[in-house]
């Protein structure tokens, strides 16, 4: 069936998708009372204005006429202008040829008189000749002139331009007034559902969330033994995870309504709007239960009180007390279960993570390598993969990946293969998409000079040849000089299995394996360059753990010196002090720099011992550009590459579109068959 077009309703309320009918009716409605107004004026101004003496010889003449029974009656009248000395004579004459008047036999007339000087002349003249005024001048005519010609179009226009903007005003009426209310969406679960097999990866977190999913379908189940299920539940974990779609998972398992907001929504300009919007969201919740309510991102309105570095009144924090007021006040009877999404848990208050408000911590980690294969084989349900096609592999490839991550895998494999022409996706294309993921896309057309060439393909070189030499590490999988985001060379490692915990030999181990690019460039080259800026930071991370957080130094021993290396939240940290002194930190850096300095000498011991391996790698990346693991594997074991890979190509470049050239000009300047694809020179 097809689905209802969403704009459908707003059209036919005269909403934003639809076209203001009513709008147009009255702009046309009052643009007619305009022309009708100014027509009726331009019918007042074709009276023609005789002076006292031509008003005095019609009257002689008998050319005056006086009529009431007619339309218009047609009298003679006396009117007074207000605030001015003069009167007006107002009445019709007769006109000797019709056609000058439009063929109306009588014209219209006005002559301005002061009344004081002519009042006995006047009277006699009518007099004489049967004639007399119809009505006194009084204010009132004036008033009333005036009240028509001016006061009653602006009156009706006040009322057309009401109704012109009455939805305007209502909608601006309704937004004065609803600051206060919440922004929560109902999410609607007709389209769009989500359910548990449509989350993978989190299989700890989804037995946790089970039971509310069983709980909102079933509550007596729970009542009956007395069982109270929590009233929030904290699900933390690093960006990427999943944390809201696993909440959508539990409103769509349950099917009860999804209210969603996020937590920078509460605080406004306004004082007391924060905490207006949760009372306001609660309510809702009661009125709809049984319902979820998911706050994402609770950090930006959890914050802990009284860390602020200024003064005057912090409104964060009253939204905050008023979020505490209403779930320690909330019955969980009521069916509502409050659901809030967080990647900073360390700033969160203390008083909002009490057993009572959020009884359940769920962590959402990042998935592990089976965790990653079952989430990629949940996104390429949604893509054609070829036959053949190891996701396994893919999943060992993509150590630390979120979820979001491995979906964008799959979305950039698909864009590739697109983009190649292909019917389905291969191995080629997402090992491309991971490392375009992680790293950047590749940069071939950067311009490097042949000594950068060969100075990276000797710096990738020695850390190929160390992952091959050193014992507890992970496996060389490729080893590449084609410059990928700010790198200009990337080795990569292919780990066997997830790794949670580290020994301290691995950890030494690791140290030798980033020192070997520095060494192999001052073996080779004597000197050194800043390529290796990143393999000192990495260095000097480990070591320094090691050292301070990790208690593998035998001078220093099992004594964390310093805070964690957590993320920083300024208000709480800017007043920590260290808590070892100046002696003990030079001890520290003394105990780094033997770390790194030992790693560094061993490094330059194996690369010196096995200096023909590593000009062998070298030139191999120099002349193929990229080297998977075997074919390093094959130069440790014989000494050469016995498979040597295909040439590198240089990436497709779509042709512009031309236009049709005389044939004897296109034999004459087209460089012909032998360079198909290339562009012609301009």
């Amino acid at each position: 069936m097809q689905d209802k077009d969403p704009n459908e309703n707003n059209r036919q309320q005269g909403g934003d998708g639809g076209f203001n009918w009513k709008g147009m009716i009255l702009i046309f409605v009052a643009m007619g009372l305009f022309a009708l107004a100014f027509l009726s004026n331009g019918i007042s101004d074709r009276s023609k204005t005789l002076t006292f003496a031509e008003f005095k010889e019609k009257v002689v003449q008998k050319k005056i006429r006086i009529d009431p029974n007619s339309k218009p009656p047609k009298l003679l009248r006396l009117v007074q202008k207000d605030g001015s000395m003069k009167q007006t004579i107002e009445g019709f004459y007769e006109v000797d040829d019709a056609t000058d008047n439009d063929g109306d036999k009588y014209k219209a007339f006005s002559t301005p008189i002061i009344l004081e000087y002519v009042d006995d002349e006047l009277k006699e003249l009518l007099a004489q000749n049967e004639l007399e005024i119809s009505d006194l001048p009084t204010d009132s005519d004036s008033l009333g002139m005036m009240l028509m010609s001016f006061y009653l179009p602006v009156f009706f226009l006040l009322i057309l331009l009401y109704f012109l903007f009455r939805h305007q005003i209502r909608a601006a009426g309704k937004g004065a007034m609803s600051f206060g209310k919440s922004k929560a969406k109902l999410m609607s679960l007709d389209k769009g559902k989500v359910t548990f097999k449509d989350v993978a990866g989190v299989e700890e977190a989804k037995e946790e969330v089970w039971e509310i999913v069983e709980y909102l379908r079933d509550p007596k189940k729970f009542q009956k033994l007395g069982g109270r299920i929590p009233k929030g539940v904290l699900m933390v974990g690093s960006p990427g995870t999943g944390k809201t779609l696993l909440a959508r998972a539990i409103a769509g398992e349950a099917d009860v309504p999804f209210f969603s907001i996020s937590g920078s929504d509460f605080v406004e300009m306004f004082v007391g709007v924060g905490a207006s919007r949760v009372r306001d969201m609660f309510e809702q919740g009661k009125k709809n239960a049984p319902c979820l309510i998911f706050i994402d991102e609770i950090d930006a309105v959890g914050r802990h009180r009284g860390h602020g570095l200024g003064g005057g009144h912090d409104e964060r924090e009253q939204t905050l007390n008023a979020l505490l007021v209403e779930m320690d006040g909330f019955d969980t009877q009521e069916g509502v279960i409050i659901i809030a999404a967080t990647n900073r848990p360390d700033v969160l208050d203390p008083a909002l993570l009490r057993p009572g408000r959020f009884d359940r911590e769920i962590t959402v980690s990042l998935p592990d390598v089976k965790g990653r294969e079952e989430i990629l084989k949940v996104h390429a349900k949604k893509v054609k993969i070829a036959e053949g096609v190891d996701l396994g592999v893919i999943a060992r490839g993509t150590p630390g990946y979120s979820g979001a991550e491995l979906a964008n895998v799959i979305n950039e494999a698909a864009l590739l293969a697109a983009r190649k022409g292909l019917k389905a996706i291969t191995t080629g294309e997402l090992e491309e998409a991971r490392d375009k993921v992680r790293w950047g896309k590749e940069r071939r057309s950067l311009a490097l000079s042949e000594d950068e060439k060969e100075l990276t393909a000797y710096h990738e070189a020695g850390h190929a040849l160390l992952g091959m030499l050193v014992k507890d590490t992970d496996p060389v999988h490729k080893v590449t000089i084609i410059p990928r985001g700010p790198a200009l060379g990337v080795t990569m490692y292919l780990p066997e299995e997830d790794k949670h915990s580290y020994k301290k030999q691995y950890l030494l181990d690791r140290l030798i394996l980033i020192m070997g690019g520095r060494v192999a460039e001052e073996l080779v080259f004597g000197d050194v360059t800043n390529g290796a800026a990143g393999d000192i930071r990495q260095a000097s991370e480990i070591a320094r753990k090691m050292v301070c957080n990790w208690g593998m130094s035998d001078a220093l021993g099992m004594i964390e010196y310093g805070e964690g290396q957590g993320e920083v939240f300024l208000a709480r940290d800017i007043s920590s002090q260290r808590n070892y002194s100046e002696a003990t930190q030079q001890l520290i850096d003394n105990e780094v720099k033997k770390l790194t300095d030992e790693a560094y000498a061993e490094a330059t011991r194996l690369i010196k011992e096995h200096r023909d391996k590593l000009e062998v790698i070298a030139q191999g990346l120099l002349l193929y550009e990229t080297l998977d693991g075997s074919h390093i594997k094959e130069i440790m074991d014989t000494g050469e590459i016995q498979n040597p890979p295909s040439a590198p190509t240089p990436p497709d470049i779509p042709e512009e579109p031309k236009e049709e050239e005389p044939a004897a000009e296109k034999k004459k300047d087209e460089p012909g068959e032998d360079f198909p694809g290339e562009l012609a020179p301009a």
